[in-house]
C-alpha cells in the first residue's frame, strides 16, 4: 500500500442532524442547545453551514446526569407552564413577560397565527427562587409598571431580538458576517440609507439572516414574524444604526466589499457609427452622387471589370 494515506473529510466532525441524534435531542433541542452556547460549533469549511467536533460530543456524552441535564436546560415552555413553575396565575406570568421582567428564548406561530413566546424553564425557576424577586410574584403590581402596561407596551418582540442578536454575533466570524446580523434587524429601506454602495449593500445582503420561515413569503403570518424581526422603537434603531455604521467600517478594512472588474475596451465599436456623429477630419465629404460601395468583395470585383 502506498504511505500516502488519504483522510476522510470531516472524521473528525459530524452535521448538526447526526450530532442531534447522538446526544439523543430532538432537533428544535439542539438547535436552541446551539443557540444557548450548551453546545459548541464550527463552521463548515466547505461551506455547508456548521458542524460539530467529535471531542465536543465526547464532552457532552461524558456530563453527569447526561442527556437529562442537557435536556433540561434548553427546555422551552409556554405561558401556562412557566406561570405553574413560578406559583404565579398566567396573567400575572404574562404581565412580568410583557414588562420584560422574562425574557423569551423563542417563538412561533400558532395555527389561528398568534404568536407563542416560550420561556427557559431553568431562568424562570431560579427567577422564582431568588427572594428579591418575591414583591413582583406575590406582591402588587408598582405604579410605573401598571402604566405602562394601560400604554399597551409589550417589550417581549425587542427582549427576543436582543438574545437573538446576540446569538448571531457569537456565531460570526468577521466584521462582514457581524454587519449581517445587525442588519438583520433593520428594515430595507434603513440599510439603504446607511449602505449606499449597490456592492457594498450586495455583498451585507449575502451575510444578513433572514426572519424565521413560517409560511410562504408574503402571506399574512410572514408579515407578522416580518414585524416581530425588525427593529421598531426609535432609540433600538439608533443603536443598531450606529453599531452596523462601525462595524462596515472594520469590514471595509478588513476586506473590501467584491467589484467586478472593469472591461477591457474593445479593438473595434460594437456598434456602427451613428450618422449623426461628426465626421473624422480625414473622411471625404458628401456629394450629391449616390453613394457607392468603396470596400468588400462587390467592390473589388467592379473594379476589376472597369
Amino acid at each position: 500500500m502506498s504511505g500516502n494515506t488519504v483522510t476522510p473529510p470531516h472524521t473528525s466532525s459530524c452535521a448538526p442532524s447526526r450530532a442531534a441524534r447522538e446526544l439523543s435531542l430532538k432537533r428544535s433541542e439542539f438547535d436552541l442547545a446551539v443557540h444557548l452556547g450548551r453546545i459548541r460549533t464550527l463552521p463548515d469549511e466547505g461551506g455547508g453551514g456548521r458542524r460539530v467536533t467529535r471531542a465536543e460530543i465526547d464532552r457532552l456524552l461524558g456530563l453527569p446526569g447526561f442527556p437529562d441535564t442537557l435536556r433540561a436546560s434548553v427546555r422551552a415552555v409556554g405561558t401556562g407552564d412557566g406561570a405553574a413553575l413560578m406559583d404565579v396565575p398566567a396573567t400575572r406570568f404574562t404581565r412580568l413577560a410583557r414588562q420584560g421582567v422574562v425574557v423569551p428564548v423563542k417563538f412561533y406561530l400558532n395555527r389561528y397565527r398568534a404568536v407563542v413566546w416560550l420561556y427557559l424553564a431553568e431562568e424562570l425557576r431560579q427567577f422564582a427562587a431568588d427572594g428579591n424577586n418575591a414583591p413582583l410574584l406575590k406582591g402588587r403590581t408598582p405604579q410605573p409598571m401598571r402604566a405602562r402596561l394601560a400604554a399597551g407596551l409589550d417589550l417581549r418582540p425587542r427582549n427576543w431580538r436582543g438574545r437573538h442578536l446576540g446569538f448571531l454575533l457569537r456565531q460570526a466570524e468577521g466584521p462582514w458576517q457581524r454587519a449581517g446580523a445587525l442588519a438583520g434587524f433593520l428594515d430595507p429601506l434603513q440599510i439603504a440609507e446607511i449602505v449606499r454602495d449597490p456592492y457594498e449593500r450586495s455583498h451585507l445582503h449575502r451575510f444578513r439572516p433572514g426572519p424565521p420561515a413560517h409560511g410562504t413569503p408574503g402571506t399574512p403570518a410572514a408579515h407578522l414574524v416580518e414585524k416581530i424581526t425588525t427593529a421598531a422603537d426609535p432609540d433600538e434603531i439608533s443603536w443598531l444604526r450606529s453599531d452596523l455604521e462601525r462595524t462596515l467600517e472594520e469590514a471595509r478594512n478588513h476586506r473590501p466589499a467584491p467589484r467586478p472588474s472593469p472591461k477591457r475596451a474593445a479593438p473595434y465599436p460594437a456598434m456602427p457609427p451613428n450618422p449623426a456623429s461628426p465626421r473624422p477630419a480625414d473622411e471625404p465629404e458628401a456629394t450629391d452622387e449616390p453613394e457607392r460601395p468603396t470596400r468588400g468583395l462587390l467592390s473589388w470585383l467592379r473594379r476589376r471589370n472597369v
